[in-house]
């Protein structure tokens, strides 16, 4: 009798080399492996619904694993929380479906991208965001966004070399805004929020580096669209920093094990 445990994750990514496993590298997903092992004594290696970066964060990063513990989700939800690091939590749990798989279960991901360009440095969160030591223009970032939105090919908002084989992506939304309330000071950041059906390698973080080419007025409003059409990496904008990025919401299919209930961005 085996369980398949879904989690829904929060980490701040600061000193780990991302999620995935790698050798001598502290990651989220080893870190995680290591808590169940010492719960369950089971050499398990969880799945997640996102790779994401060294440096990079989560508030809703989706794992699952299976088990042969017969423990019902909620405590595994404790007892990870007792073992696990104070930069990792587990926020809720369900027991899933066999064979439930969260990367291909994703339909939707949103990321949030932070700049900091206040004329002070940022204290509590200067781990959280990139500081820009200018002032940006919100309003052209936001009509230079307008380029990106819809089903593209995103070749030149993609690290190479790739091995992906299809370049194109689906954006639903891309906003840049001033939030009216941040951890700082009203306006001292520049967010930039994008929710797509997936996303290349530094997709994210290039679109926010080309935006901020932008906002601090080196290109102009309509270069986003040609640096799309070229399909060519160096076409498009800097890599932002790691530090910036959030996972901010998954959102699961049909087989989810939250079906009818809140999502993350919901609770």
């Amino acid at each position: 009798m085996t369980r398949t445990i879904c989690l829904r994750l929060a980490y701040e990514g600061t000193r780990y080399s991302g999620w995935q496993m790698q050798p001598g590298r502290t990651t989220v997903q080893g870190t995680l492996a290591a808590a169940i092992t010492a719960i369950s004594g089971e050499e398990i290696v969880p799945r997640g619904s996102s790779r994401t970066d060294a440096g990079v964060h989560a508030l809703d990063q989706v794992a699952a694993f299976t088990t042969e513990k017969d423990l019902a989700a909620g405590v595994w939800v404790r007892a990870l929380n007792a073992k696990l690091p104070p930069d990792i939590t587990v926020v809720d749990g369900r027991e899933a479906s066999a064979g439930f798989d969260p990367t291909r279960a994703a339909v939707k991901k949103r990321y949030r991208y932070r700049i900091h360009d206040a004329p002070w440095r940022p204290v509590l969160d200067r781990r959280l965001v990139w500081r820009w030591k200018t002032r940006l223009d919100c309003a052209a970032m936001q009509a230079a966004a307008r380029a990106l939105v819809g089903e593209h090919d995103f070749t030149s908002f993609e690290t190479t070399p790739s091995t992906r084989l299809s370049k194109v992506r689906t954006i639903h939304a891309l906003e840049v805004f001033r939030p009216p309330l941040s951890d700082d000071a009203p306006g001292a950041e520049v967010w930039v929020e994008v929710e797509g059906d997936g996303f290349l390698y530094n997709m994210v973080r290039i679109i926010a580096g080309s935006l901020v080419m932008v906002g601090c007025g080196r290109r102009t409003v309509d270069w986003t669209a040609g640096a799309l059409a070229a399909r060519s990496r160096p076409a498009a904008g800097p890599t932002a920093p790691p530090e910036g990025l959030v996972l901010l919401a998954t959102t699961l299919g049909s087989d989810s094990p939250w079906q009818n209930s809140p999502t993350a961005s919901e609770r």
